[in-house]
């Protein structure tokens, strides 16, 4: 691995390595250079003798606030995922499960705004730990689509997943432990300190021993469907781009002078939420 540029990686305890994103002036949204940066340093791990968990976290004031919009994401993918209609949704639940199918643990430490694609790489980590005043939420679902990783039903039941779906409304951290998707909620300023002490439990594990532990719980979801049912939706998801709400919309973010801000502005603005909370509503 090559040194890396958006991320950095440190060892805050024996056995425990922890990468954290590092793109903090755009709230460490997901363009294809620090998403190769991510897998290779996962994959570097997993391969390292000396490391027994990996702990992703985010820089400044956000965990990931998806992928980044700006950016051409058509290009520089760091894996390949075969072409056509739905390449990009297909491409990451692809990452998502070579997350999923590691050897060794990966905790997402979570705080600030974990939004769309950040919800799906917090998702694909086994264990997640958040602060309580985080904000979890897919605004896409608005006018672009469904998730690329249609996770919800699975981890969060089909009533909460449908009131996901329907409003794009964000929950705290607080709510994503009750409702399953977290494993546990913390004050923000102990958060660290909490997820440490976790990581150093599932260290004194011996690394072949977690990774069929692990192997275990995710056989169990996958008899259930989970995995055929996420590659399911991807082809959802393709198909929801081919609507003329979504298609107008998208087909803003390459016209020149139309900002990403602005638009996700007019997306969230009716409901006063994300970028807009505390602005008035609009009628």
């Amino acid at each position: 691995m090559t040194d890396p540029v958006h991320i950095l990686v440190d060892t805050p305890a024996p056995g425990v390595r922890r990468i954290t994103l590092n793109r903090p002036d755009k709230r460490n949204a997901m363009n294809n250079a620090l998403r190769t940066e991510i897998f290779a340093a996962l994959e570097a791990h997993d391969l390292d003798p000396e490391v027994r968990v990996t702990i992703i976290r985010g820089a400044g004031p956000a965990f990931c606030s998806g992928y980044d919009l700006s950016a051409n994401n058509r290009e520089g993918q760091p894996y390949h995922t075969a072409g056509g209609l739905g390449q990009w949704s297909r491409h990451v639940v692809d990452g998502w499960f070579r997350v999923w199918d590691l050897a060794k643990p990966v905790i997402a430490q979570v705080h600030g705004y974990c939004l769309a694609g950040g919800t799906e790489l917090a998702t694909a980590c086994d264990l997640v730990y958040v602060a309580e005043d985080a904000q979890i939420g897919y605004p896409p679902v608005r006018l672009m689509s469904p998730p690329d990783m249609q996770f919800h039903p699975w981890l969060m039941g089909m009533r909460q997943a449908m009131e996901s779906m329907l409003t794009g409304d964000s929950i705290s951290g607080s709510e994503a432990a009750q409702r399953g998707w977290a494993n546990r909620a913390h004050p923000a300023d102990r958060l660290e300190a909490e997820v440490l002490a976790v990581a150093g439990r599932v260290a004194k594990l011996p690394s072949e021993l977690a990774a069929i532990n692990k192997r275990s719980v995710h056989r169990a979801m996958e008899i259930m469907g989970m995995r055929a049912a996420i590659r399911a939706g991807t082809e959802i998801q393709a198909l929801a781009f081919q609507t003329e709400a979504s298609s107008a919309y998208m087909s803003r973010f390459r016209r020149d002078g139309e900002s990403v801000g602005k638009l996700l502005s007019e997306r969230d603005s009716a409901f006063g939420d994300y970028r807009e909370s505390g602005k008035p509503q609009s009628d």
